[in-house]
């Protein structure tokens, strides 16, 4: 079940009346966003609550910074924040340093639990509450507990603790740095002019009959890119329009035609329109299981933003090309490229162009081909 539709359990309070460290370095130790315990320290000396969003991003794995000009100059880092909890099956989210929180920003993790669901623990290294956790929790189930080994089960969401020395963070490796070049991201440069519908539109499942299919991913390349598309970005609609490109060899275009109701029922479905028939047709795209929670994030990120457009928006096409070479994930590139370290782009699709403009310029001119 999807965490935006499960209700949220009570608020688990843990009262670490000595501030003793085993309860901190037990939270810590939880902390696995993989499988979707997140345990948030927030950063000292802030009281924003945009600070407080930006510090969950970095929890996340991903950069707190959100790249594009929004409305009134406000990056929406709380509608991103929960965008991405809300794709988690499971979650659970520990909060260090509660009592330092203040008013506002205790409002905001409270309507981060009520909007997703997800389980809550606030932990407050001090005798006694302070007057915003304790007007903030008033009216909220809630339950409370000073005992280490209760308050390790919220940690770990009732799941053993680990035991033993924990691994170290590792170096990244030299394949972990490396490009990785992708066919499948050759048109995402392109020349169409593809069009979304203005009216009532049933896309039929696609058949590839106009182009060829992107090559299929191995498991240690779909593994790879997904870490490499969560770090390096926290914006959902730029990732998860990376993610389908890679996946369909869409053009940017292409990607403007899809709104937040052509996703299909738990993200296993994604239409795009072409009304005019200039690439596939309206045609529905099957989405397997690694690339859903990045357009299930990216869903609620519309919703929770107002917006129609799931995938991008017009003024978008430079920052999906920079989150691309963020990642370090790049079309096929001439034997020579033009500069050095840098991606050249269009080179498939201007290879594509000059080939017809040659058979043009011969006797007895083809009609355009349909991709």
């Amino acid at each position: 079940m999807n965490a935006a539709h499960r209700a949220a359990p009570p608020v688990a309070l843990v009262m670490d009346r000595y501030d003793d460290v085993a309860h901190t370095h037990a939270a810590l130790a939880a902390h696995d966003p993989a499988v979707g315990r997140i345990t948030l320290h927030p950063g000292p000396g802030t009281t924003s609550d945009t600070a407080l969003a930006h510090d969950l991003l970095a929890a996340l794995g991903k950069p707190p910074l959100l790249p594009g000009r929004f409305p009134a100059g406000r990056q929406p880092a709380w509608e991103a924040a929960t965008a991405w909890i809300a794709a988690l099956p499971a979650a659970r989210l520990t909060v260090l340093r509660a009592h330092r929180l203040t008013t506002r920003r205790l409002e905001c993790l409270l309507h981060l639990r009520d909007t997703t669901g997800i389980p809550l623990t606030l932990v407050c290294h001090r005798p006694h509450l302070t007057t915003a956790l304790h007007r903030a929790l008033h009216p909220v189930p809630h339950t409370v507990t000073s005992d280490l080994d209760t308050a390790r089960s919220h940690y770990y969401d009732g799941t053993p603790a680990a035991t033993g020395p924990q691994p170290l963070a590792q170096t990244p490796t030299a394949s972990a740095v490396r490009w990785m070049t992708i066919p499948a991201l050759d048109r995402l440069v392109s020349y169409d002019s593809t069009q979304p519908c203005t009216g009532p539109c049933t896309p039929a499942p696609i058949d590839w009959r106009h182009r060829p299919p992107p090559r299929p991913l191995t498991e240690a390349a779909v593994r790879e890119i997904t870490r490499r598309i969560h770090q390096a970005t926290a914006h959902p609609r730029l990732a998860a329009a990376l993610a389908t490109t890679l996946l369909t060899r869409a053009s940017f275009q292409q990607l403007l035609t899809v709104r937040a109701e052509d996703l299909g029922p738990d993200a296993a479905t994604l239409a795009f329109h072409d009304p005019a028939r200039y690439t596939d047709g309206c045609a529905v795209h099957p989405i397997p299981a690694w690339a859903r929670p990045f357009l299930r994030a990216a869903a609620s990120f519309a919703a929770l933003t107002d917006s129609r457009e799931l995938l991008a928006r017009q003024d978008e096409r430079p920052h999906i090309l920079r989150l691309a070479e963020n990642a370090r994930v790049r079309p096929t590139q001439p034997p020579q490229p033009a500069r050095a370290g840098g991606v050249v782009w269009d080179w498939a699709e201007r290879g594509q162009a000059e080939r017809y403009e040659t058979l043009l310029s011969r006797p007895g001119k083809p009609s355009r081909p349909r991709r």
